[in-house]
């Protein structure tokens, strides 16, 4: 069952829940779902509702209109030219997209039309990336005299370091199979299967073990700040306590029968 619920009195997101992925919606195409600071806070709230929930499996976040999402909202911040609204607006918008690393459930990007700045941000920090081959993606605000440092955090997670600093000191647009090359995302198709693609990639992912989904979506982002010796330590452990999990068990002896692992998410 699908259901489509606008957030009560926020025309920013758009909420709809079917058969346990949860799809947000940037909804302000007329301003190319750009990140304002309203944007932002109807995002983290919804981050924060989900977060929780065991009835939601996966996230995906979306765009309405003719773009996935252009950034920031350049005519909020002239119109609020200080010191103190800049770095409160930066702060708010790097805490929800940490939540987005944070949350047990995958979070993916569904990207159409452009992606720029802290658009393109946005999808580096989703856990998974599918686009439309017409997508595009760039960190346009070199372009402005405005060098994109906070979206440079996560390009330079996905990307290696000279495809990352392309981006960011030319502000040149790449196209979805550049992306798809240099690890941006993780599919590209036709923008007519655009959707199934995602619901494919979801329902291959509810398939799974929710705790051990959670555990180690945890346990990757944490392992990868660390050194290596450190990493295993980490990762062994939290293999450790998964093991020790009821669907671990239930995996393994399903495995084991030949049957179907029936996952309580324990």
């Amino acid at each position: 069952m699908s259901t489509e619920m606008p957030i009560q009195d926020d025309p920013y997101v758009v909420r709809s829940d079917k058969q346990g992925v949860a799809t947000l919606t940037l909804n302000r195409p007329q301003q190319f779902n750009s990140l304002s600071q309203a944007m932002i806070a109807a995002l983290q709230a919804q981050i924060d509702a989900i977060a929780p929930d065991p009835a939601v499996r996966v996230l995906v976040i979306a765009g309405a209109g003719k773009a996935f999402c252009a950034g920031h909202d350049l005519k909020e911040m002239r119109a609020n030219h200080n010191k103190a609204f800049m770095q409160d607006l930066f702060k708010r918008c790097g805490r929800m997209m940490m939540a987005l690393t944070q949350m047990p459930q995958p979070v993916i990007a569904r990207v159409h039309g452009i992606a720029t700045a802290a658009g393109c941000q946005l999808v580096s920090m989703c856990d998974l990336a599918v686009a439309a081959d017409s997508a595009r993606f760039a960190t346009s605000g070199i372009n402005v005299g405005l060098f994109c440092a906070t979206p440079g955090v996560g390009l330079s997670r996905n990307l290696g370091r000279k495809q990352a600093l392309e981006m960011l000191l030319t502000g040149d647009f790449i196209d979805a199979r550049a992306a798809l090359q240099q690890g941006l995302v993780n599919r590209v198709v036709a923008g007519d299967v655009l959707d199934a693609e995602i619901d494919k990639l979801a329902g291959s992912i509810i398939a799974k073990s929710s705790v051990a989904i959670g555990m180690g979506k945890q346990m990757f982002y944490k392992q990868l700040e660390m050194g290596l010796e450190g990493a295993y330590q980490y990762a062994s452990e939290v293999m450790a306590c998964n093991m020790m999990t009821e669907d671990a068990g239930e995996g393994i002896d399903a495995f084991i029968g030949k049957r179907k692992a029936e996952w309580t998410g324990r």
